[in-house]
């Protein structure tokens, strides 16, 4: 078994796929349009299936804004290098919640960015 994909509803699909894809350097694996339903799929990641999990946006047409409540975490990312992968996110207009630093009550260092709807996304050093 494995994860397939995780969901995200997003607002404006064309300014989150230029985020997934520019600014964090995802690819774009596929993207189905359903008019019938009046929604959007686009399946990003950073390889393709069945070797990695995706990440699916979700564009609802007639819906312009979402409360993520206060049950959603955040996605996590794992990178090389935690400072250089901010550094690299903020030149390309990416936002920074929290800057690289230790994270509570341990010594890996973690940073926090946000997807154009606010949806917070770790990054973690590879293990």
């Amino acid at each position: 078994m494995r994860l397939a994909h995780t969901m995200i509803r997003v607002t404006d699909l064309e300014r989150s796929l230029d985020f997934y894809t520019r600014v964090l350097g995802m690819t774009l694996f596929d993207r189905m349009d359903f008019p019938a339903g009046r929604f959007t799929l686009a399946f990003v990641g950073f390889a393709d299936q069945p070797e990695s999990s995706m990440l699916e946006l979700t564009y609802n047409w007639d819906t312009h804004e979402y409360d993520r409540g206060n049950g959603y975490g955040h996605l996590a990312i794992a990178v090389a290098d935690v400072r250089t992968t901010v550094e690299a996110i903020r030149e390309r207009g990416g936002t920074i919640s929290r800057e690289p630093k230790a994270m509570n009550a341990g010594t890996t260092v973690i940073a926090f960015v946000e997807d154009p709807d606010g949806y917070p996304i770790e990054l973690v050093p590879e293990r």
